[in-house]
């Protein structure tokens, strides 16, 4: 049984959009569903699901679910719309009593004292919509991907002309005085700010620092491209001076997936002029992992460290001959992860590759020694990002355990806010299959004692399933090397 509706004049963001998709799809009886814009990409999604597409415009909302009665989908399209009121009226009133909603960013800031705008509107149309938050005086986070690098950089100029932060595009992950948005875990407040041109690499950091006992002020995203020779740190060095004049920071750390070696120095010059001391988590070949870096940042800040926890797994050896395989949600995980086993292994094929020549077919099909970051660019284009739904990645989770040449599995799970509510009972079963099959999995565990999830519910779900659970990811990294019969580690 199918249903497919359109909804005229109705708008919501991307990010509610997918967590509504989850929720309807986990619906008893229903096979598929997909609430979201209805642009192009989706459209196509939609059909490609088998669903008969209506004519709709990006400005139009599309409901499409599948199932398997009609009481289900009944329940399903009544759990949808129950979804969308809730996110259409949210519990904490907004002051503005029975005023119609604002159609503009720069008419949602004339009526409030806000500061900052959260854009969340697909690629295309977000460069728009985070001018018009210029032009209203406040400094944007723009969640949206995909959008183009031409518009990025002149974005980030016409910023500079008031002294604005651009955070973004692609900007997963900030706090700011102790409110997270977009991908965000819940930590203490403290002194340390964050400049990040990444987003789960600061949320590692975050985590890492919060499960030590040393919280934070602000984590300001920039997005993954800032520091690419195109962008060239442009929002990264605004952040240091906001971070500079701040009086909550006394110690700032910028974070970033390896970054274009020329605009690294100057960051760091730009960085030697500052009152407040910087120190750097910028990931690269002999540069520390992001768990050396938070213990330098914590010992900075008067604090003691301790290694992060880890939790043993069921099986202690690869298969024989076995490659390491390595599936995330975080492309910076992925980088690390990557940076760690290439050393001891060679060559490690990926879709965000170390190395060009290291780069996998467009089909993503293993070679060797392969991870796999899910969260790329390309393959969130009309889905939901796979640390809100991760049926993808189970999907091909499975398909290696069925791989003899699969000796090792190395998995992410990202906790906090925004994230799927309990990723560890999603993946819990399959890696359950996997250690009975033999195959060892390695999770690096994302979290604060504070995320919505549940730190140390996530941690003992997995560990009972078999897997070997890891705190810091560099260590969950090592350890997967480590499992590696020594036929499999030889074979780069």
């Amino acid at each position: 049984m199918r249903h497919v509706s359109v909804r005229r004049g109705s708008y919501v963001d991307s990010v509610t959009l997918m967590q509504v998709s989850r929720r309807v799809s986990a619906c008893d009886g229903v096979t598929s569903a997909l609430v979201a814009m209805a642009t192009d990409l989706n459209l196509e999604l939609a059909a490609g699901l088998g669903f008969d597409v209506p004519a709709a415009s990006p400005n139009e909302m599309l409901l499409a679910v599948d199932a398997h009665s009609d009481d289900a989908l009944t329940a399903a399209v009544a759990e949808a719309d129950a979804a969308l009121a809730e996110a259409s009226h949210p519990a904490v009133g907004t002051g503005l009593g029975s005023a119609p909603p604002p159609v503009t960013v720069r008419a949602a800031a004339a009526r409030t004292n806000a500061t900052v705008a959260l854009v969340s509107t697909p690629g295309q149309h977000a460069f728009a919509d985070a001018v018009d938050a210029l032009d209203a005086g406040l400094h944007p986070m723009v969640f949206s991907d995909n959008v183009p690098l031409d518009q990025e950089v002149a974005l980030k100029d016409y910023a500079a002309r008031d002294g604005l932060l651009v955070m973004g595009p692609d900007c997963g992950t900030a706090v700011l005085g102790g409110v997270g948005l977009g991908f965000a875990n819940v930590v203490r407040p403290g002194p340390v700010g964050l400049v990040a041109a990444s987003g789960t690499g600061a949320q590692h950091l975050m985590a890492l620092l919060d499960g030590a006992g040393t919280g934070i002020s602000h984590c300001l995203g920039v997005g993954g491209r800032d520091l690419t020779e195109q962008v060239a740190g442009r929002s990264t060095l605004r952040a240091l001076d906001l971070l500079d004049e701040d009086g909550a920071t006394s110690l700032v750390v910028v974070v970033s997936k390896p970054p274009a070696a020329a605009v690294a120095e100057e960051v760091r010059r730009h960085a030697a002029s500052l009152r407040t001391p910087v120190l750097f988590a910028l990931l690269g070949p002999g540069r520390p992992d992001l768990t050396e870096t938070a213990a330098a940042v914590v010992e900075a800040a008067g604090g003691t460290w301790v290694a992060p926890e880890h939790w043993s797994g069921a099986v202690a050896a690869g298969r024989p001959g076995g490659h390491l395989r390595g599936l995330f949600t975080g492309g910076t995980l992925c980088d690390e992860a990557m940076l760690v086993a290439s050393a001891s292994l060679g060559r490690v094929a990926s879709n965000i590759p170390l190395d060009p020549g290291w780069a996998l077919a467009e089909d993503l099909a293993s070679e060797g020694h392969t991870m796999v970051d899910f969260g790329d660019d390309r393959l969130t284009r009309g889905r939901p990002h796979p640390m809100i739904d991760g049926s993808v990645r189970l999907e091909r989770l499975r398909a290696e355990i069925d791989d003899p040449g699969c000796g090792v599995l190395l998995l992410d799970v990202v906790l906090g806010l925004a994230a799927a509510p309990d990723p560890a009972a999603d993946l819990a079963g399959t890696v359950r299959a996997a250690t009975a099959a033999g195959l060892p999995v390695v999770v690096s565990l994302v979290g604060t004692r504070d995320d919505p999830q549940g730190l140390r519910q996530q941690a003992a779900r997995l560990s009972d399933a078999g897997a070997w659970v890891f705190r810091s990811n560099a260590a969950a990294s090592r350890r997967a090397v480590d499992l590696l019969t020594p036929a499999g580690a030889a074979d780069a």
